[in-house]
């Protein structure tokens, strides 16, 4: 898959591969501790360690599985307004939904939409079997975004320390497709 595959638009959003350009708004959107609470991975970091998550982790997964976490924009802004998108995760052999997104934009669906729009690539143009979202037991607005998404609990996982839910959705075409990552 090529990144210009990875442009996706939704009736309110642009969702696209992140560019250097997404730093200094994705540093920003992490210093908010509502936003970083439920995270997972330690919250605010420098500018550097931002940049080097995005350069090391986000484009690299593009050139590693040809998909990654993808920067949302509200359409016709232009403005960064937090990232949605699929990640491989090597340690489980899993392909993970993950969302976050500034505070400021919480509560109109764009988790739901975005989250929608990932499943539809994963399951449709990846070809994937099954995706996973791992979120904090506390975290219930994400639960809630889960469950409109059609994921269902399937476990309990310790992960960076940390107790944390394993949500899965199948694909319903998976006996037909017989592909994963």
């Amino acid at each position: 898959m090529s990144l210009p595959d990875l442009f996706i638009e939704t009736e309110r959003l642009l969702i696209r591969p992140f560019t250097m350009a997404d730093i200094e708004p994705a540093y920003q959107m992490n210093l908010d501790a509502d936003v970083s609470r439920f995270t997972g991975d330690g919250g605010v970091v420098s500018r550097d360690e931002m940049e080097r998550r995005i350069v090391e982790d986000v484009l690299g997964d593009y050139n590693r599985y040809g998909f990654g976490r993808l920067a949302v924009e509200w359409k016709g802004t232009n403005r960064f307004i937090g990232f949605t998108g699929l990640k491989y995760l090597e340690d489980l052999d899993e392909v993970d939904l993950g969302y976050r997104f500034m505070s400021a934009y919480w509560g109109k669906g764009i988790a739901t939409e975005s989250g929608r729009a990932c499943v539809d690539l994963g399951f449709g143009q990846l070809g994937l079997n099954r995706l996973i979202a791992m979120v904090l037991p506390e975290n219930t607005g994400s639960i809630r975004v889960l469950d409109k998404l059609d994921f269902t609990f399937a476990q309990e996982h310790m992960e960076d320390q940390q107790l944390v839910h394993v949500y899965s959705l199948v694909n319903p075409r998976a006996t037909e497709i017989g592909s994963s990552v």
